[in-house]
C-alpha cells in the first residue's frame, strides 16, 4: 500500500480580546494555511454564529467531494479517449444535527454537467461517473450515500 501525507495549519483569528469567555464573546473566523498555497479565510456556517461571506467546513467538505469526483472523472475520460471540453458541478449535501448537537452528513448529490466531443462515446462518458465515484478518495472516506445525476452533452 502506498501512503500520502497531507499537512495543514489553521489559526483562529476571532479573539476579540476576551477569548472564549462566553459563547458570544468571540468570532468564529480562522485562516487555513497550507504551505506554498494562498491562505483561505474560514468561519463557521452562519447558522452557527459564523461569517456567511467566508468558507465554512461544511462547504469545504462538499467541495472536496465534488472536486475529487471531477478529477477522477477527467482522468478516466482521458484514458478512454473522451474529450471533455467543459465540466461543472452544482453539488448539494444534507447535514442533520441531533438533539444533542452532534452533526452528520446524511447524503450528498453531485450534478455534473459535462460537454464532450465524441458523440459515439456518450454512454461511456455517462457510465464513467460510477467508476469515478469508486476511485474518489474522498467518496471512499464517507459513510453516507453519494448520488450522481450527471448531464452529458455533445459539443455541436
Amino acid at each position: 500500500m502506498k501512503s500520502h501525507r497531507y499537512h495543514s495549519f489553521i489559526k483562529w483569528t476571532g479573539n476579540y480580546g476576551k477569548g472564549t469567555k462566553s459563547y458570544s464573546s468571540y468570532d468564529r473566523s480562522y485562516d487555513i494555511i497550507i504551505s506554498n498555497k494562498p491562505t483561505l479565510k474560514g468561519s463557521a456556517d452562519s447558522a452557527f454564529r459564523g461569517d456567511a461571506s467566508m468558507h465554512n467546513p461544511e462547504d469545504l467538505f462538499l467541495v472536496s467531494l465534488s472536486s475529487c469526483h471531477m478529477l477522477w472523472y477527467l482522468h478516466l475520460c482521458a484514458d478512454a479517449n473522451i474529450t471533455v471540453v467543459n465540466y461543472c458541478d452544482k453539488a448539494s449535501a444534507k447535514m442533520n444535527i441531533s438533539e444533542g448537537g452532534k452533526g452528520f452528513f446524511e447524503e450528498a448529490t453531485l450534478r455534473p454537467q459535462v460537454i464532450i466531443l465524441e458523440k459515439d462515446k456518450f454512454q461511456l462518458a455517462k457510465s464513467l461517473h460510477q467508476q469515478a465515484n469508486e476511485y474518489c478518495f474522498i467518496a471512499n472516506s464517507c459513510n453516507f450515500p453519494i448520488h450522481h445525476k450527471p448531464i452529458i452533452s455533445i459539443l455541436d
